[in-house]
């Protein structure tokens, strides 16, 4: 790993990772929300490893997602997705970064609630519509008109993404301060008490 600035003193992410106790950060949300960017930031800032659901599933499929989805269908992938991340969750504590229709079905719900933390990173439709437009490789997107498409998975889905443990709004800054937002929640979802400032050097303790 590259080295980067640290987002998050090492003794502050070392007690929160310590709280997770073998769990891991799942984020869930709407595609295009920044679960890949963020998620590989706050495994560095937490020195956890990273694992992108998607990838897995390609990797474990030898295809990629738009040609599962062409060859075999949506409800092939759903089906594979659950297993590859029932997979994955075993390896905790790690980041994973699921799939924006992943935390749809009750059976991964149930999986992440037995051995994660569910981040939901929000987003608004028109920061969605900005960045997945840089990438037209999204197969529920391949529509005449993507926004509307988009506009119904958000209602569809919100309710649900709305189940996890801890909801961050994943707005248009640096991928460092969401990742900050995060740490933020999750140290107040675990109960995990800031570090008690030291005293100056030489100073008289009551």
């Amino acid at each position: 790993m590259s080295a980067v600035p640290k987002i998050i003193e090492q003794a502050r992410a070392a007690r929160l990772v310590e709280r997770l106790g073998g769990r891991s950060i799942v984020l869930v949300g709407i595609m295009g929300c920044g679960k890949s960017s963020v998620g590989r930031r706050l495994s560095q800032a937490l020195d956890l490893s990273f694992v992108d659901a998607d990838t897995e599933i390609e990797a474990a499929a030898n295809l990629t997602i738009p040609e599962i989805f062409e060859q075999h269908g949506e409800p092939y992938f759903r089906a594979g997705e659950q297993r590859v991340i029932a997979r994955l969750l075993k390896s905790g504590p790690q980041v994973l970064a699921t799939g924006g229709g992943a935390y749809m079905s009750a059976e991964t719900r149930d999986e992440i609630r037995a051995a994660g933390i569910a981040v939901w990173l929000r987003a608004e439709l028109g920061l969605i519509m900005s960045r997945v437009r840089r990438k037209p490789t999204r197969p529920l997107l391949n529509a005449p008109d993507p926004e509307a498409v988009l506009r119904k998975l958000l209602a569809d889905r919100e309710p649900f993404y709305a189940l996890a443990d801890v909801a961050i709004w994943s707005r248009d800054v640096p991928h460092e301060a969401v990742v900050v937002d995060i740490v933020e929640a999750l140290e107040q979802h675990l109960g995990v008490a800031a570090e008690p400032a030291k005293a100056p050097a030489g100073a008289e303790t009551p």
